[in-house]
């Protein structure tokens, strides 16, 4: 069963979506769909998840009068209010102005863009991006989401518990955390996108697991290790700002 909102006049679906599944099940699916296509219509998004037309198209119309959602021609993209409330998102209460300051002496100090990332449900996930003095490549900046072995995703699952959504993880991968721990950052040599290397470091909020990454990238030519000392400098900032320090 539905009901009329009386504040806006509008329909509000209460009832369970297709599948036994609740309303609010159908609308975050529509909406992770919506962040994964960029901009799709409502065909493409109706299949995607399972719901049928008329059921999607109500909860996405629901949406846009929400500003969750915005419509896009004859498809649908992110609406500024999801953009908003993300934004205030952090893992740590304190992740964000801990970080503000030493990440902007990071960027003054060698030039390259530097971000804040976490691991979620086996996914790298950005943040911020502090930018450089080189712009950020496209195939970056269009992407919060990236497999778990970015160089921040190494150091966050380094040493995170070993029960983490990964999947099979290679041979090496033992030694290879075991070396990350030791030396306390991790390396990505265009192992995720061509043309971009990146060094992270592990953010450290009081308990023994990682909360964050601090991640710099830079062109394949820099010298790595030359930038890790710097970047453990700035996460060894934050890590005392996170504890209060």
């Amino acid at each position: 069963m539905g009901h009329v909102d009386r504040a806006s006049g509008s329909a509000v679906v209460s009832s369970p979506g297709a599948g036994g599944r609740s309303v609010l099940e159908g609308a975050f699916e529509l909406l992770e769909a919506v962040e994964r296509a960029t901009e799709a219509g409502l065909t493409k998004l109706s299949a995607e998840c399972g719901l049928p037309k008329t059921t999607a198209y109500r909860l996405l119309e629901q949406l846009v009068a929400l500003g969750a959602v915005e419509r896009r021609g004859a498809g649908y993209q992110m609406g500024p209010r999801m953009y908003r409330l993300g934004q205030g998102w952090q893992p740590h209460p304190r992740l964000r102005s801990a970080s503000e300051d030493p990440v902007r002496r990071l960027v003054r100090a060698t030039g390259a863009t530097a971000g804040i990332a976490v691991l979620r449900k086996g996914q790298t996930l950005v943040l911020d991006w502090t930018p450089g003095e080189a712009a950020l490549p496209a195939a970056v900046a269009n992407n919060v989401a990236w497999p778990w072995f970015t160089a921040s995703g190494k150091v966050l699952v380094a040493g995170a518990r070993p029960d983490l959504p990964l999947g099979p993880l290679p041979a090496s991968w033992r030694q290879e955390a075991a070396t990350i721990r030791d030396r306390g950052v991790a390396y990505d040599r265009e192992e995720v996108v061509e043309g971009v290397s990146c060094v992270a470091v592990p953010l450290y909020g009081g308990g023994g697991a990682p909360v964050a990454a601090l991640c710099v990238l830079t062109d394949p030519a820099h010298h790595l290790e030359r930038l890790a000392h710097v970047t453990q400098g700035a996460g060894m900032a934050i890590s005392a700002g996170l504890r209060g320090r």
